[in-house]
């Protein structure tokens, strides 16, 4: 093994998203970025379609977006967080146009404001339509390349993080490296390639979750998983499936079933517009997103040509041989966005100490139980931010160079099927026990089957239903309803302690 003494005391930020970038940006000090491909590339920020929200337009205020965000939440969001991040919204957006970001203007001045699903005042400040995270993406990376101060590692992930005692002394890479640091941040992003046909990029397995948890982090709100309504319904050869941004059906678009029937309301949260669509299949129905312009659906409809306003997702649609101006287009809710995560507070820290999260890998609480769309991009800046302002006023450590003896690497199996199956959309409990049950025995060498029996357990544990976690053998309660306690643990906690990774040999890093 070789320890990498160049980088020696310098902050690691593990992954290379909105969030991560965002951290390095904000750094006073020189840091390394671990990215799993070439920046820019395999990262959910850039797949993102919707846009940023952010309470900025004439008829919008904070408060209206909290309360929002708060209802899609279905009474789990943290106030403290709903409240920090949510009133960060408009410095965000005036920070990112000091950065370059080209956000589409209505006019000379005033940005151009797309609405979304159970938001009440439209606020999604977007590029080119459905070209956001791309576009956000690009001009922070320019940023990062023009700085001397960040070194960027392609090809590089993190594999484990060396927490005696409690405190982070460094991690290990998967190149079998090693930096000492006390400062490893995490932005590696969510969980959603566990499942088959997610939206997500084929690296977001959760592996800095389960890198967190075996070095002992307090994890949160793991049972709740979001599925995206609309998905496009399409073969993909087992690849990520398109996604037909919630932007459609804030500008007009309607569901309808193979007889053009409309079944639900595209402006509720996405927890039920998704339970509805699940439920209409299961009834054998198909489902389509009718996008195409001035169809008068009771007051709803596109106002202009789709491939207009929407042309990457025209384009997506394309290549299987879709035309959305004159098609309704197939869908299905697939995985989208896991707002469990290691449990942080306000300033990215998470229980190690020397170790913070922001992004999807994080749980700040803001999300709840279902999060509201465009909240996530909005997130991932705030608290990148948070994370380096909190390391900006650390302390400087030395370190040593001697390297620890490195835990052995975890296997990384496929469970897409039985993680549909047993924790999918619709839960009840015997599903979610022999998901348990099969995962658990292979959780202690396998970091893909950790996460699934994390997820599962936390799922197994809720026995309510409430906003993407969604039980068939709980009540179909409705309604407002007290809120619920949320779940936070460690692998010890739930009975997991022995997937920890044994140190033969540890050594003060």
């Amino acid at each position: 093994m070789m320890t990498l003494t160049r980088f020696a005391g310098w902050p690691v930020i593990a992954g290379a998203g909105l969030a991560g970038l965002s951290a390095a940006l904000h750094l006073d000090r020189p840091c390394v970025v671990l990215s799993p491909s070439a920046l820019g590339e395999d990262a959910a920020s850039m797949l993102a379609q919707g846009g940023l929200a952010a309470a900025i337009g004439n008829d919008d205020d904070v408060a209206l977006h909290m309360r929002d965000t708060i209802e899609a939440g279905d009474g789990l969001c943290d106030r403290s967080a709903v409240e920090a991040i949510i009133g960060a919204g408009p410095s965000a957006i005036s920070t990112l146009l000091d950065w370059g970001v080209a956000f589409t203007r209505k006019g000379e001045s005033d940005l151009d404001l797309h609405l979304e699903a159970a938001h009440s005042r439209a606020r999604i400040a977007h590029v080119s339509g459905d070209s956001s995270g791309a576009g956000i993406m690009q001009a922070l990376i320019a940023r990062v390349k023009a700085s001397t101060r960040i070194v960027v590692l392609d090809g590089v992930t993190l594999d484990h993080i060396h927490a005696p005692e409690g405190r982070v002394r460094g991690v290990w890479l998967n190149t079998g490296q090693f930096i000492p640091t006390n400062h490893c941040i995490l932005a590696c992003g969510g969980a959603g390639a566990l499942y088959a046909g997610a939206t997500s990029p084929a690296s977001n397995t959760g592996r800095g979750l389960a890198a967190a948890a075996r070095a002992g982090a307090r994890l949160a709100d793991m049972e709740f998983v979001q599925f995206h309504p609309t998905a496009l319904d399409v073969e993909t050869g087992g690849g990520r499936s398109p996604l037909i941004s919630e932007a459609v059906r804030g500008a007009g678009a309607v569901l309808v079933d193979e007889t053009g029937a409309r079944f639900t309301d595209e402006l509720q949260p996405r927890d039920r517009v998704s339970r509805a669509i699940a439920r209409h299949r299961l009834e054998g129905h198909s489902v389509f997103l009718d996008a195409r312009s001035g169809r008068g659906m009771g007051g709803r409809g596109l106002k202009q040509a789709f491939s207009r306003q929407f042309p990457g997702i025209a384009r997506s649609c394309a290549a299987y041989g879709i035309d959305p101006d004159r098609m309704t287009i197939p869908v299905r809710p697939a995985v989208h966005y896991h707002m469990g995560g290691v449990a942080t507070d306000l300033h990215g820290r998470a229980s190690l100490s020397g170790l913070w999260a922001c992004g999807e890998v994080a749980c700040t609480g803001l999300h709840g139980a279902n999060r509201l769309a465009s909240n996530s991009l909005l997130e991932a800046f705030v608290m990148g931010r948070a994370v380096a302002w909190d390391i900006n006023n650390a302390a400087r450590d030395r370190h040593s160079c001697q390297d620890p003896t490195r835990p052995e690497r975890f296997s990384a199996a496929s469970f897409g099927l039985r993680m549909d199956r047993g924790a999918g959309i619709l839960r009840e409990r015997e599903g979610l026990s022999a998901l348990t049950e099969y995962l658990t025995p292979l959780a202690t060498r396998d970091d893909h089957a950790l996460v699934g029996a994390m997820i599962a357990r936390a799922a197994l544990k809720r026995t309510e239903s409430r906003g993407s976690h969604w039980r068939l053998d709980a009540p179909d309660e409705t309604g407002d309803r007290p809120p619920s306690e949320r779940f936070r643990f460690t692998l010890a906690e739930i009975g997991l302690e022995q997937a920890a990774p044994q140190e033969r040999s540890l050594v003060d890093a």
